[in-house]
This record gives structure tokens, C-alpha cells and sequence, in this order.
């Protein structure tokens, strides 16, 4: 369920609220080869059925970045902020893969508003992530990223 933000000031306020859990995504191997596509990134672990299923993790697995990448779709799942002109993708401060994703499985992602800052440009808010990965005990990935509330 999405966490609307009446405004900038509201969000200001909600350092250290969680804002939930987003719904279940499988990874797909159509996905995955769509990503290898855009990035050139064809690396046998994520494109090579056949040789992967022979591989470390007895399949195919997604690429980091497409895990990454995924936060901008659950960003838009958990929340939204009203009165801004525009809710940019700033950067990212941290980001580790504990754990790779198997193309079949499912991940869905938390994350919780860690600190606001006012600039020139706008307001610059990180979030703190958490990409779980379906029925393991380390996430998928564990990021920090920073969004640009533009007023």
C-alpha cells in the first residue's frame, strides 16, 4: 500500500518511519536478459541456462544491478509525495548483495525514510532498503539511496 506524503515538510518529519513492505516480484528470465541487453552485461551466470544450471547456484541468477535497479519500481509502490515537480533519483550512498537472486524467485522490498536534507535544489531524502529474497535468511540486497524532492 502506498504511504502518501502530503509535502516536503511532512516527509522532513518522517525521518525513521518505516514505510512498509512492498508486494512479491519473481525475477524472470526474460527480465534478466532484457537487463543484459541495456547494460552489455552478458556474463554466462545470468544468460546461459544451460551452462548455469551446471554452475555455483544450479541456475541462472540476476544481475546485482538489475536487483538494485528494481528499488525505482518499489519506490513507487511505498510511497509518494504530493506538492513536489519532480521526485528524482539522486544516488547512492551504500549497496552490498548479501545474496544472489535465482531467476524464478521472488523478492519484495522495505525501506524506511533514514535522513532529510534541505539544498539549494531541493530537498534530498535517503532511504534505507531492504531487498528480502523469498524463503532466505540473507536479503538480496541492502542499499542506500538518496531521492531529490524538487518543489
Amino acid at each position: 500500500m502506498t504511504q502518501t506524503f502530503t509535502g516536503v515538510d511532512e516527509v522532513v518529519h518522517a525521518v525513521g518511519t518505516q514505510l512498509g513492505e512492498t508486494a512479491w516480484l519473481e525475477i524472470t528470465q526474460e527480465q534478466v536478459n532484457q537487463f543484459a541487453e541495456a547494460t552489455g552485461d552478458h556474463q554466462w551466470i545470468h544468460v546461459d541456462v544451460a551452462r548455469a544450471a551446471k554452475g555455483p547456484y544450479g541456475g541462472t541468477i540476476a544481475h546485482g544491478y538489475l536487483t538494485l535497479s528494481l528499488i525505482a519500481r518499489f519506490g513507487e509502490e511505498l510511497f509518494s509525495v504530493e506538492g513536489v515537480t519532480a521526485k528524482l533519483n539522486y544516488g547512492v550512498n551504500k549497496v552490498r548483495f548479501p545474496a544472489p537472486v535465482p531467476v524464478g524467485s521472488r523478492v519484495r522490498a522495505s525501506a524506511s525514510i533514514a535522513g532529510a536534507q534541505e539544498t539549494p535544489a531541493g530537498v534530498q531524502v535517503s532511504l534505507q532498503w531492504v531487498i528480502e529474497l523469498e524463503h532466505s535468511t540473507k536479503p538480496a540486497c541492502v542499499a542506500e539511496t538518496v531521492v531529490l524532492l524538487v518543489r
